[in-house]
């Protein structure tokens, strides 16, 4: 009789684990599918540099992007960066174009976690690509308005990041918080996406600030002119529009 509830009790345990697993699967991919829902988008950037005494850079970007895996991040101010632009295509391709040297360059994976532009988000950060196709997702914590949710990444994904710890809001399925940690299991970065709205039926975040908690240093883009379903072409994310 005792084999029997010992039995019993671990089969009861192993269901509540896979319907456990499977319910942060279920959210991380309702997630992603109400951050890429758009045909494409469209935003005109400013972006706010602030180190750990105060001081404070600013600059401004122009972003487009199609689906859940094109994206073309470019510089428009000031002149020392005008023209830096990142171009995100499918299967993990991504571009570089620095002007002064008047030649794009394609981003290795073993560097993909190195700065863009002097930034707090990493090429790997910038890349426009589905959550769930590179992490598997457990859900630790939640309160009456948000999921937490730990990120580990897929066997045979490069990242150096060991895991992410995600805030989901229960009213919209949109991330609100993301804790990055690195391979030694030390909280590294920060980033909260804030004032979101919905526009156009799509929910967005108009503030993204990406925090580097080692170097105390932070970056914030504010996003204006937001644009959904404008039909971009194909055309626009090659590496010669990149460079246009």
């Amino acid at each position: 009789m005792k084999k029997i509830k010992i039995v019993t009790i671990l089969l009861l345990a192993l269901c509540s684990m896979g319907l456990h697993a499977q319910t942060a699967t279920e959210i991380l991919r309702k997630t992603d599918e109400v951050m890429y829902s758009p045909k494409d988008q469209s935003a005109d950037v400013k972006i706010i540099l602030t180190d750990k005494r105060g001081n404070r850079q600013e600059r401004e970007a122009r972003y487009i992007q199609q689906g859940s895996d094109k994206r073309l991040f470019k510089f428009t101010a000031p002149a020392s960066q005008r023209g830096i632009a990142f171009l995100s295509l499918p299967d993990d391709v991504i571009y570089i174009y620095l002007p002064a040297y008047e030649k794009e360059r394609r981003i290795a994976s073993h560097v993909k976690n190195q700065s863009f532009a002097g930034t707090d988000f990493s090429y790997d950060d910038m890349e426009s690509k589905p959550l769930a196709e590179e992490y598997d997702p457990v859900l630790i914590s939640q309160t009456d308005e948000v999921w937490k949710l730990k990120l580990v990444p897929k066997p045979g994904t490069q990242s150096d990041y060991s895991r992410l710890e995600m805030e989901i809001g229960k009213d919209n399925l949109y991330m609100r918080k993301v804790e990055y940690y690195d391979r030694g299991g030390q909280k590294m970065k920060q980033l909260e996406n804030r004032k979101l709205k919905k526009i156009n039926g799509y929910w967005t975040a108009t503030e993204i600030e990406m925090r580097d908690l080692q170097r105390e240093h932070s970056t914030l883009f504010i996003s204006n002119n937001i644009l959904f379903d404008s039909n971009l072409s194909d055309d626009e994310f090659t590496v010669r529009r990149m460079k246009q």
